[in-house]
């Protein structure tokens, strides 16, 4: 006959074995788990004949109308300085403007240049420029080319990032510079020269 000590024994590795069994069990769950939770990220080859494609560098010409007044503005604050700061500071702007193939406003469209610009500096007029050069002219309609960066707007060449695009400009990268033509001090009113450099497939 089993004594009380070995009963009491057997009695714990059976019920540390049911333990065991579980916490395999549950393991095991989680790990089913994590493979349904990445079956979003796939690894993919890049397209054979994407590959066979050449980077190429294409440079663009336009001019770019920031407009202020008038009965459609292309550009409209959308948070003013909390108070009055230097250089306008903290202030905010959307713009839908137009990009033309030369400096008059009644120039050839080619694009809309969208986004935002905000007063980023305290010391200068200096804006951070973010927006999509959206083209709608010829075989880039559709195409867009993503610039963000620094512009000290006085400065008389200002040179900001390409940080990507879509369409024909996936996997862009470049540079655009900028060249202020005229600018009116008493309404806002600009048209500013741009030319971007990007390379592409």
């Amino acid at each position: 006959m089993a004594t009380k000590p070995v009963l009491c024994s057997i009695f714990i590795l059976i019920l540390s074995q049911i333990l065991m069994f579980q916490i395999q069990a549950t393991h095991h769950n989680n790990d089913d788990d994590d493979g349904e939770e990445y079956k979003f990220l796939q690894s993919v080859d890049h397209n054979p004949r994407q590959r066979m494609k050449r980077e190429k560098l294409s440079h663009f010409k336009f001019y770019w109308h920031d407009i202020l007044t008038g009965q459609n503005p292309s550009a409209v604050t959308i948070v003013s300085p909390p108070r009055l700061m230097a250089n306008g500071f903290g202030m905010m702007r959307m713009m839908d403007n137009p990009l033309t193939l030369g400096p008059e406003l009644g120039s050839k469209l080619v694009g809309r240049a969208q986004g935002i610009y905000a007063s980023a500096s305290q010391e200068e007029i200096g804006l951070l420029m973010t927006m999509n050069l959206a083209f709608t002219e010829g075989k880039y309609n559709g195409s867009t080319i993503t610039v963000m960066g620094r512009n000290p707007v006085l400065h008389t060449v200002r040179e900001m990032p390409v940080i990507g695009g879509s369409g024909l400009f996936r996997f862009a990268r470049g540079y655009a510079q900028a060249r202020t033509q005229w600018f009116d001090m008493n309404s806002g009113d600009a048209t500013v020269e741009y030319n971007v450099y990007v390379l592409h497939y």
